[in-house]
């Protein structure tokens, strides 16, 4: 098993697909092996197939969840085993649409106000204001904030791509109080240890807290 995960990681690289990719991937197998109890390589089409109605069925997953077993498991016996089965071909995920809840100005400054951490409110203003993702904003270096231009650099975005999002004058002038007090370097959003990042999983914490 840890050969075959081996192999399937490098797959992975070789596709160009994001770490995060790879880890949820390489998980949806250990999963598939863990719920057999056998290496997924000895498996048959038909174990799959009653798999993912387990996930249905029995632990009805949402439909992110689901979406992420099959993914992974397909890439696995697909890419890595050469095992295009017709069951991958039959499974496919409910597909419903929600509206997603927009939060108003007012509520978004209220909730940001209850953020006691001056890091992370920060932060979390910074992500609101310039519409980034979690992890691009833990990922952000100083040098990253163009103050001339007024620009935020991204860096190995979503799909690995860079780009460049505007910055209002008052991120801005945030950005240079939380500077004079934190003196972070090289990341703008530091861990307790300055060598490293914030976690992007601590501030999900800190947010889900603050909605509480």
């Amino acid at each position: 098993m840890i050969t075959l995960r081996r192999r399937m990681r490098e797959d992975l690289q070789l596709r160009g697909l994001a770490p995060k990719t790879h880890q949820c991937d390489v998980d949806a197998v250990r999963q598939l092996a863990h719920h057999y109890r056998r290496a997924p390589d000895q498996l048959s089409e038909e174990e799959l197939r009653q798999y993912f109605l387990y996930l249905l069925n029995e632990k009805q997953v949402a439909e992110s969840t689901f979406r992420i077993h099959l993914y992974g498991i397909r890439f696995f016996y697909e890419r890595t085993r050469q095992r295009p089965w017709p069951v991958f071909d039959l499974v496919r995920p409910r597909n419903t649409q929600k509206l997603p809840v927009v939060l108003s100005p007012r509520e978004v400054r209220s909730l940001l106000a209850l953020v006691e951490n001056s890091t992370a409110q920060m932060y979390l203003r910074l992500i609101y204001a310039c519409g980034l993702r979690l992890r691009e904003g833990t990922q952000l270096q100083v040098s990253d904030i163009d103050a001339q231009r007024m620009l935020v650099q991204v860096r190995q975005g979503q799909g690995g791509k860079d780009r460049c999002v505007p910055l209002a004058p008052r991120v801005l002038e945030l950005l240079r109080e939380y500077w004079q007090r934190q003196r972070p370097r090289p990341w703008v959003f530091p861990a307790r240890h300055p060598s490293a990042s914030l976690s992007p999983t601590s501030l999900q914490k800190t947010f889900k807290a603050v909605v509480r």
